[in-house]
């Protein structure tokens, strides 16, 4: 998907994109996945993982209701 072992430069003339915001979403995307560690010298376990994904969602319905309750004011 993401590692394809083309490069960036081949890509962005393909999409016709800017390769400094290629690489930039390559790289943002990588570290979602695990494969770039971010300060670390692993990856997320899967419990890690799930754990982040969990949350991700939890806080993605906590700012539904912000929204929501917002409005309602």
């Amino acid at each position: 998907m993401i590692d394809t072992g083309r490069t960036v430069i081949e890509v962005a003339g393909e999409l016709s994109v800017d390769k400094g915001s290629l690489a930039r979403w390559v790289r943002d995307q990588r570290r979602r996945l695990g494969t770039v560690a971010g300060g670390r010298d692993d990856p997320l376990s899967p419990a890690e993982r799930a754990e982040l994904v969990r949350l991700r969602r939890q806080v993605a319905e906590q700012e539904k209701d912000f929204a929501f309750l917002g409005k309602a004011n």
